[in-house]
């Protein structure tokens, strides 16, 4: 039997903390490719029926999950719970072993990245921030961009898993870098995606053709990846949600903060801040964040025609 190619990995006992609408795709990805899972969510029933569908083991914990795998991914929402899973006291850190790898891969603040790092380091335990881009549908068959930050060798560890859940991959630099891209990204991804929404909104007042419009930028200077994924959703009022508009609020929030500390404007992404929280005090938070369009219609006092 001819032997495998060196860039396919040998399955081995991984952990994943997180089932989400992204952690779930992600994780099943894992387990088709052959990986051994051992599973936490906070509501018990959805660790339960991932497993049922895709094999695995439910732990009743994140220490569980520490103990069963050499290699935890967290996929959270905020870092406040990045810290309950892998620092609580029922944590990840409770029951690894040294040398355990931590591969966060949820976004929050870079300065929360190494702080968190940092603890764990003295614990004997180590810690890549591999955040992802690419919403649900590219979690769901593997296509992710992952941006990850830590010591090439940690990252050499978890590549081969990054390599299953991903399709574009890159090491960015040290703890914490993965969450800077991240935030920098989804930031001018935000603000790209109000620049479409008040576009449509001219377009609609001056009684242009919309059809044609998306056609036109579409294939000139004014084309971008939102105007191909979000101006369909905003022209139907369409906010089945792949990214909730609360968690592109808190991925600009964060950018602009360190933009601040690091003494350098970002106006676009203060102006799409302003769009966001106007939208969720429209009641638009769960929705995807495509529901900004809500905001700048008000503003605009118009509804966009489908």
């Amino acid at each position: 039997m001819a032997p495998e190619p060196e860039s396919t990995p040998a399955p081995g006992h991984v952990g994943f903390v997180g089932l989400g609408i992204m952690g779930s795709r992600m994780a099943a990805n894992l387990a088709r490719a052959g990986y051994e899972l051992t599973v936490f969510n906070r509501t018990r029933s959805t660790a339960e029926a991932w497993v049922a569908e895709h094999g695995g083991t439910v732990a009743a914990s994140p220490a569980e999950v520490g103990a069963a795998a050499d290699l935890v991914i967290s996929m959270v929402v905020d870092g406040d719970q990045v810290r309950a899973v892998l620092l609580g006291d029922d944590g990840v850190a409770q029951g690894a072993a040294p040398g355990t790898l931590c591969v966060d891969m949820s976004t929050i603040a870079p300065a929360q990245t190494r702080a968190i790092g940092a603890e764990l380091a003295a614990r004997g335990l180590s810690m890549l921030d591999a955040p992802v881009t690419g919403s649900s549908p590219k979690a769901q068959d593997g296509t992710l961009t992952i941006m990850a930050g830590g010591s090439t060798e940690d990252f050499a560890r978890a590549e081969p898993l990054f390599g299953v859940m991903g399709e574009l991959v890159l090491h960015v630099g040290a703890l914490g870098q993965g969450e800077m891209v991240k935030v920098i990204n989804n930031s001018v991804a935000a603000a790209n995606a109000a620049a479409v929404g008040e576009a449509l909104l001219v377009g609609q007042k001056t009684g242009v053709d919309l059809d044609a419009l998306v056609q036109i930028m579409g294939k000139g200077s004014g084309g971008s990846a939102m105007l191909d994924l979000k101006a369909g959703p905003m022209r139907a009022h369409d906010y089945t949600t792949l990214f909730k508009l609360e968690h592109m609020l808190k991925d600009v929030r964060l950018c602009l903060e360190e933009a601040q500390a690091a003494q350098v404007p970002f106006g676009a992404a203060a102006r799409a801040r302003e769009v966001l929280v106007a939208a969720m005090a429209r009641g638009h938070g769960d929705d995807d964040f495509a529901a900004l369009v809500e905001a700048l219609e008000a503003f605009a006092g118009t509804r966009i025609k489908a």
